[in-house]
């Protein structure tokens, strides 16, 4: 039985890969920070389902910033493959907090590499790449060739973890791959990110619990996908004859407005009625076009994106109307998905 290591795997693309690695018959260990309260809302059902499958899964807790840790759990565990995922996520938050983003999604990837290689083990890893990283493109659209010009502490911290992997590639012959993700949204997306802000804003506006939501820069534009489907691909880089770096994206973009466009008139509503904008939620730097090039991921590992944006709208806005729903009539509890 193949075993996987995932840190970050109780955020929305962790729980989507714990999800396909136990379909395809894995032992799947996790990472999970000790907090105050659980934050495991997205990998419940997994234990709660199948009880074959949730009984090969098991959560180890840990950080990014113990290297220690690492190092024992790695020599425990002895893992054929590391998906390296998690991160202080959040693009404007990292303005607010840069030395932690640094730390966490920088120095953590070097944490990783450096337990892999104390504690004497040989797994694929897998690093969870950035489309922010190019930042201020400087071609269009974006293919893996493209020049980095990071527009945030969160990109510069991930070009810092990108060239690590790479690094390592090199020095150590560890089969390391960049899997540089461009956005990539789902029904479990965190709540602050803007894509699940705007569904999640249309539920409650619905049914009259919410009046307005407020926004930053609405001409931003980016190439959004459906995350359930990339994380097929952070699985085909490690399956692949020889470690590389691949974009993964649609290969279309769109702005923000047109993202509030689809998900009002989802539900029926003029978005212009509701939507405000509040110059707090701009970045010191903005990022304004991204666009990924896909087409080594087609033509190396077949994989492309099936959900277009319009259906990956509609399909996070009814999930977030039905969560609502449901809340309301008592049959879940508030706030399933929690941002952490």
């Amino acid at each position: 039985m193949l075993k996987a290591l995932i840190t970050g795997i109780t955020g929305q693309d962790g729980s989507y890969l714990a999800e396909l690695l136990l379909e395809k018959g894995y032992e799947v260990h996790g990472i999970v920070r000790r907090a105050s309260t659980m934050n495991r809302g997205r990998i419940d059902h997994l234990y709660h389902g199948s009880h074959e499958m949730g009984a090969r899964l098991k959560l180890h807790y840990g950080d990014l910033s113990e290297s220690v840790n690492l190092t024992k759990l790695l020599r425990s565990v002895q893992p054929d493959e590391v998906y390296h995922l998690g991160a202080q996520s959040h693009v404007r938050v990292s303005f607010d907090i840069p030395e932690y983003t640094a730390d966490i999604t920088g120095l953590g990837t070097i944490r990783l590499l450096e337990a892999i290689r104390e504690a004497e083990v040989m797994p694929k890893f897998y690093q969870a790449s950035s489309s922010e990283m190019f930042g201020k493109v400087h071609e269009i659209p974006q293919s893996e060739t493209t020049p980095f010009h990071p527009r945030s502490p969160y990109g510069v911290s991930k070009v810092f973890a990108y060239w690590a992997t790479v690094n390592y590639r090199e020095s150590y012959n560890l089969f390391s791959c960049n899997g540089i993700l461009f956005n990539h949204e789902s029904p479990r997306r965190g709540e602050t990110f803007v894509s699940r802000k705007i569904s999640l804003a249309v539920a409650h506006i619905k049914v009259g619990l919410q009046k307005e939501l407020y926004l930053g820069n609405l001409e931003a534009r980016r190439d959004w996908g459906f995350a359930k489907e990339y994380v097929e691909a952070m699985w085909l880089m490690l399956q692949f004859r020889e470690p590389s770096d691949f974009v993964v994206a649609t290969g279309e973009t769109h702005t923000v407005r047109e993202f509030c466009q689809e998900a009002f008139a989802r539900a029926g509503l003029d978005w212009q009625q509701y939507v405000k904008i509040d110059p707090r939620y701009y970045r010191p730097a903005e990022v304004d076009l991204l666009i990924g090039n896909p087409a080594k991921a087609k033509r190396e590992l077949g994989w492309e994106a099936k959900t277009r944006f319009k259906e990956l709208v509609q399909l996070m806005v009814d999930s977030d109307i039905q969560m609502l729903a449901d809340q309301l009539a008592g049959k879940v509890p508030a706030f399933t998905f929690l941002e952490y």
